[in-house]
């Protein structure tokens, strides 16, 4: 197979998008464009006659068995690491735009993983905007994330919108899972969040990310530039890393059914997610690519990423064990300080403003899942 040829459903991903026409013939740098939605978002870009270039360090935390070849669709790529000012800038050269992809993700293991989550999210990230501006570069479209709401949107019945503290571990174990009203500890009602709400990062992986926001924000004041973040909710699809403690629940799930073991649920089950297919995200991606050059300049915009269809971590675990024909989940109680019970996208500014339409419905995403192959991992053969 020619590693440069995009992949054939890359196309019918990218709707064009309602507030901005097709901008034909961009040299894109992708960094981190040899990961999970990385390497989806560059197929896409060439399948919609664009020029993805890729920077990728190819980590092992994201790469344990690295690519033999180019993500399909890359035009040029560049195996450096982004914190490398110099190395940015060579690859910067010709480039009209960045899709800043590159990041340690997850949770992490402990504190001690919090100098390496600084490094890679907020120095990399300065060193990407410094190189920008050397290079002259305007138009920047950056992977944010959901996790710098903290839980997300909550109703009391007598307090109306209220804001929980952070769950408390004495209560975590004896299974009390829901935040309760902060005023007067009466169960709450979650809801969908929006752009509009306050920042509440509760993890480090979450200050990172809403530092990233905060650095391409002054980076288009100072220079005119023009920067989108695309608040990313649970996404998941094919080429997930495997077995690592940074990949997202789904992933942990699918190996486990690759392994015709039980997917193990943490707390109840019923924590809410919107799960997002990573083709759909990539579609955002490119619309947002396309839009941003017929903005102001020195503007900054964030937008939630997700399907805008909730479902719990005890959904997905079933249905992943459905699709794939095996074991039925085991809900363990177990619980992680730091996770939140609750957090669910509202995505209509999106698809407002720029016409985003997702494609992929949770039911038909998580059976192709089901069957994809992990990255690092092996197929999955429903019967």
């Amino acid at each position: 197979m020619n590693p440069y040829e995009p992949v054939a459903d890359a196309a019918a991903a990218v709707p064009p998008a309602a507030s901005a026409p097709k901008v034909a013939g961009m040299r894109v740098l992708v960094t981190g464009g040899a990961g999970f939605i990385g390497s989806h978002i560059v197929a896409a870009l060439a399948a919609r006659g664009h020029e993805p270039v890729v920077l990728d360090a190819l980590l092992p935390a994201a790469h344990a068995v690295p690519p033999d070849s180019p993500p399909p669709g890359a035009a040029a790529f560049f195996h450096e690491d982004v914190r490398n000012g110099e190395a940015v800038g060579r690859a910067l050269r010709g480039v009209t735009a960045v899709c800043h992809q590159a990041a340690m993700v997850g949770l992490g293991k402990d504190m001690a993983d919090t100098p390496a989550y600084v490094g890679c999210n907020d120095l990399g990230t300065a060193e990407l905007l410094a190189a920008m501006a050397r290079e002259g570069v305007p138009d920047l479209v950056l992977a944010g994330s959901m996790v710098v709401y903290g839980e997300g949107r909550y109703d009391c019945v007598r307090h109306g919108r209220v804001i929980p503290g952070p769950r408390a571990a004495d209560d975590l174990a004896a299974g009390r899972f829901e935040p309760p009203c902060p005023h007067c500890g009466a169960d709450l009602r979650p809801g969908l969040v929006t752009e509009d709400a306050p920042a509440d990062p509760r993890s480090v992986y979450a200050a990172t990310k809403l530092a990233q926001e905060h650095l391409a924000s002054a980076w288009a004041r100072a220079t005119g530039g023009r920067a989108v973040s695309l608040r990313y909710h649970n996404v998941y699809g094919p080429g997930m890393p495997r077995d690592t403690p940074y990949a997202g629940v789904a992933s942990y799930f699918r190996s486990a059914l690759a392994r015709g073991r039980a997917p193990r649920v943490f707390e109840d089950g019923g924590q809410r997610r919107d799960y997002v297919h990573v083709r759909v995200v990539a579609a955002a991606n490119v619309l947002a690519l396309e839009a941003i050059a017929g903005r102001p300049g020195g503007s900054f915009r964030a937008y939630n990423t997700g399907s805008g269809t909730p479902h719990t971590v005890g959904d997905l675990a079933a249905a992943l064990a459905t699709a794939s024909g095996g074991p039925a989940p085991v809900v363990t109680g177990e619980f992680r300080l730091g996770d939140v019970r609750h957090v669910t996208a509202s995505s209509a500014r999106l698809r407002e403003e720029l016409g985003w339409r997702p494609d992929v419905e949770f039911t038909a995403g998580v059976t192709e899942f089901a069957r994809a192959r992990l990255r690092g991992g092996e197929e999955v053969t429903a019967p």
